[in-house]
């Protein structure tokens, strides 16, 4: 009798463990909080880039994580400027540095950014039949936003791959296309 008991309780052991395990895969990226917009001071918002500013009394939502990733993640492709008095605001986190515009790089947002884990690795991002390699020199901040420390933009959407004018040119976009454009990246 002892073992069918004790075949019984492993098997329903590795019953919960694949349950757990399917539970962890299936959780999805929820929101982490609310970040309710203050009115820029004049002239503190730099709109380069078509860049947004926080709008008094609007809720903007926070995330602590990012959609998993994969060799083939979705995200939303978005212009930034990492050059100094640019609207990419401060210099890179990853380095401390300015960068050019002429350089492929790119801030992910924090739950991809994973505490700095991917700073001055490459990633390769792939849109409009083409792809190009980029490093990763910054995050873009899903958990903060609409104070001096982000320019008094909102906080990031958890899907973004900021990227410089660089980035844009090797896709091929046209130049009046730039903003805002669906692709996939991995690490490269």
């Amino acid at each position: 009798m002892n073992v069918p008991t004790s075949t019984a309780s492993l098997v329903l052991l590795l019953i919960l463990i694949s349950a757990n395990s399917l539970h962890c895969e299936a959780q999805q990226c929820r929101p982490s909080g609310r970040i309710i917009g203050k009115k820029p001071p004049p002239g503190e918002c730099n709109q380069e880039n078509d860049s947004e500013c926080c709008v008094q009394g609007k809720a903007y939502t926070t995330f602590k994580c990012s959609p998993a990733v994969s060799s083939n993640t979705k995200a939303q492709l978005t212009l930034n400027s990492f050059e100094e008095g640019g609207d990419g605001g401060g210099p890179s986190a990853c380095d401390n540095k300015y960068h050019s515009d002429d350089t492929p790089v790119v801030a992910l947002s924090t739950g991809w950014f994973n505490n700095m884990s991917r700073c001055l690795h490459n990633v390769t991002i792939s849109a409009n039949g083409r792809s190009v390699v980029a490093m990763v020199v910054d995050e873009c901040d899903s958990t903060m936003g609409c104070d001096e420390d982000h320019d008094y933009q909102p906080p990031c959407p958890n899907n973004i791959v900021d990227a410089s004018k660089a980035v844009w040119k090797a896709l091929g976009v046209p130049h009046n296309q730039w903003g805002g454009l669906q692709i996939t990246w991995a690490d490269a």
